[in-house]
């Protein structure tokens, strides 16, 4: 381990020995992904009392509650299923995150450590500065939230990944083996990727199949929505979402502007796209 990195971890060991302990065991959110594998290696070497937990969130990566039940870490199941919420509130969109408050931001112990690293994107490094922070979750329940890796960089989790012989979960290696530290795990289809989850869905096409469906529960359910009144369909809605950029490139395209000739079925671009038949 180099002298650089070493500090990093005697800096992030020194933290989680700080945290009280009074009012019970500290959580360690533990996603699956490489990062929460270094806090809970870390909160191993500190020797702190801890509640690895791991939130369902119903729509991980498969093999994804497998690993963490591997690593013994505690399995809590959502109170609602994602494509249950999307029924009842509609598609989620990078701007609008319902999913994410009722799957994985809701609190669990009152101190939690989190594996948060300022180098993962330009807004979390605008974001977070301190190691520590006070967070508010809703009906106004506050918990502190402790960042051990917050200045690490994917070079240093790599290497104390390899130092410590941490197992990660299975998409991280490719078919020799060789571990990718470049890689993310998240949940599947996730509107915050750079591709807004295009990639995932041609992964796993069955799941915008299913998308699809629940977000025409949600348009027939509640005609009076923004998204029946604008879109119609879910089709439109998803070819929306993914593969335009504002809603007059949207209108452009499924009208077809001047020329009507060469207006895009939304269903079967995505059908072509995706390569699945999309019938609901």
């Amino acid at each position: 381990m180099t002298e650089a990195l070493q500090k990093k971890v005697d800096f992030a060991i020194k933290l989680l020995r700080s945290i009280p302990t009074d009012d019970g065991p500290i959580e360690v959110s533990f996603s699956g992904g490489k990062d929460s594998e270094v806090i809970l290696e870390l909160a191993k070497m500190a020797g702190i009392p801890y509640r690895a937990i791991y939130k369902n969130t119903s729509i991980d990566p498969p093999g994804t509650i497998a690993h963490c039940k591997s690593k013994g870490v505690e399995v809590l199941a959502p109170t609602i299923n994602f494509f249950d919420l999307v029924k009842q509130t509609g598609m989620p969109t990078r701007f609008r995150r319902i999913c994410c408050s009722y799957l994985k931001e809701y609190k669990v112990c009152d101190r939690a450590v989190q594996g948060i690293r300022r180098s993962e994107s330009v807004k979390r490094a605008k974001r977070y500065h301190e190691p520590e922070v006070c967070r508010t979750y809703p009906n106004k329940q506050k918990a502190r939230i402790y960042l051990p890796i917050l200045e690490w960089t994917d070079e240093d989790v790599a290497q104390f990944i390899a130092e410590r012989g941490i197992k990660c979960h299975p998409l991280y290696y490719d078919e020799q083996g060789n571990f990718h530290v470049e890689r993310r795990l998240g949940c599947i289809g996730c509107p915050l990727r750079s591709d807004i989850g295009k990639s995932d869905f041609v992964k796993y096409p069955k799941f915008l199949k299913r998308l699809i469906a629940s977000t025409q529960i949600f348009i027939d359910t509640h005609p009076a929505a923004k998204t029946a009144k604008d879109y119609g369909n879910a089709y439109n809605r998803v070819f929306r979402a993914l593969f335009c950029n504002s809603t007059e490139q949207y209108k452009s395209l499924t009208t077809g502007g001047m020329f009507p000739e060469i207006a895009i079925d939304p269903k079967k671009f995505l059908e072509d796209y995706f390569k699945i038949d999309l019938t609901i």
